[in-house]
């Protein structure tokens, strides 16, 4: 199980770490696209977007049907829970350093008052 959510954060982050992939998220939120239309609107050439889309799909954050010639990209069913949980414990584990940290600073502050 953990290997299991190791890989699929990796996966994740690796698709959610390139602007243009985060881009294209945003656009698919707003209207399902083609690959063609993608690849115009971010000024790059097809090949290029559809490794993008590819880095996407595989971490289950866009989907794609093709019908006839044209390839048409979808949001994916996948949300972000695990990502945002991992984020979350880490926000948590910092929140407590930096008051950990703010204590000490306080302590300082108030040793410093007394000595003076």
């Amino acid at each position: 199980m953990v290997q299991y959510i190791t890989t699929r954060l990796d996966a994740s982050f690796a698709a959610l770490s390139d602007a243009t992939r985060r881009g294209v998220l945003e656009q698919l939120g707003r209207s399902d696209a083609s690959i063609t239309e993608l690849a115009d609107r971010f000024h790059m050439t097809l090949t290029g977007m559809k490794k993008h889309v590819g880095v996407l799909e595989h971490a289950g954050f866009v989907t794609t049907q093709k019908v006839g010639r044209v390839r048409t990209c979808t949001l994916g069913l996948r949300r972000l829970e695990d990502e945002a949980a991992w984020i979350e414990s880490y926000r948590q584990l910092w929140a407590a350093r930096f008051d950990a940290l703010d204590r000490v600073v306080e302590d300082l502050k108030r040793r410093e008052k007394i000595d003076d």
